[in-house]
């Protein structure tokens, strides 16, 4: 597993001797030299363990991929393979708000036609990107050599006859040559505008098609096709703010049951959902919670 620190991605490895360090991208930052930016916000793992992928809070993506080596001490070397830039700084004019480019969140998806995809998302902006190989390409201009204009015009007359036919030359076509292979990052997808509130977790749905997004409020589900609109499934707003007694802190779909999700709230508590059931949770399954504390449910703000 990794830890995250300040900017370090620190690698361990559990053994029957313990746990010991294998591997570390980044330097630890002083409080002199440390910037806000490099500061890590978001790490994941894909499916397989080939991939990782962190975000920090300057918006940027790196993605590191594990080297296919036999060496027993290379098994769990990471290499970097990606960085792109995910989210930029905006201002919201209509609430005088600016949102953070800040990664709150990746999420991987499943990989299509040797592409990779992943979801990522700051306060207010999910985004869909496509990472995948690209070989550059470029024209061979190497073409056959134009004939002057004296052997064009060669047998022409003081009268303006007709000009001799030229000889037939054979001609040169420009080829494509491939140079070199990169890593691009393409946004395939952007998914904004359905939250009021700061996204706080993205979860993707196993079938492949579909995902989720919470912010205080709200639980959002999305079809990883269709940017324009989303369906609201959990909605625990009250009609009066001062009513508020807790807020949404988590959601997270089941690995394996794609019609089963689940979210945590402030107070404690897990709710699981059961879409088949309703398209609207506003009843849960099961609720999972500890004893009372004592005393009536007090308000949020309070």
């Amino acid at each position: 597993f990794l830890g995250s620190i300040s900017g370090e991605i620190p690698f361990f490895v559990m053994s029957a001797y313990g746990l010991h360090l294998t591997q570390c991208f980044g330097e630890p930052l002083t409080e002199a030299a440390s910037l806000d930016a490099d500061i890590l916000s978001a790490v994941q793992f894909d499916d397989t363990g080939d991939y990782l992928a962190t975000g920090d809070k300057g918006g940027r993506i790196v993605i590191f991929n594990r080297l296919g080596s036999d060496d027993p001490s290379q098994a769990h070397q990471y290499m970097p393979y990606a960085e792109f830039q995910s989210h930029e700084s905006e201002f919201d004019y209509l609430k005088s708000l600016e949102i953070e480019e800040r990664i709150n969140q990746i999420q991987w998806c499943k990989p299509t036609n040797n592409a990779l995809f992943l979801l990522s998302t700051n306060d207010k902006t999910i985004k869909l990107w496509k990472i995948f190989n690209k070989t550059l390409k470029y024209w061979d201009t190497d073409q056959a050599e134009e004939e002057g204009d004296e052997d064009r015009y060669k047998g022409m007359n003081d009268d303006y006859a007709s000009p001799a036919p030229p000889e037939p030359v054979a001609l040169k076509f420009p080829k494509k040559v491939a140079s070199e292979t990169t890593v691009v990052a393409n946004p395939r997808r952007i998914f904004s505008n359905a939250h009021n509130y700061h996204v706080n977790s993205i979860s993707t749905n196993c079938d492949g098609e579909t995902f989720i997004s919470a912010d205080d409020l709200r639980i959002n589900l999305w079809n990883h096709e269709i940017s324009d609109q989303a369906f609201n499934i959990v909605d625990i707003k009250p009609e009066a703010m001062e009513d508020l007694t807790e807020v949404i802190t988590s959601a997270q779909f089941h690995p394996s049951h794609c019609h089963i999700m689940l979210h945590s709230s402030s107070k404690g508590t897990i709710k699981i959902g059961d879409l088949r059931a309703a398209a609207l949770l506003d009843k849960q399954a099961k609720v999972l919670e500890g004893p009372p504390a004592g005393g009536e449910s007090k308000s949020f703000f309070f």
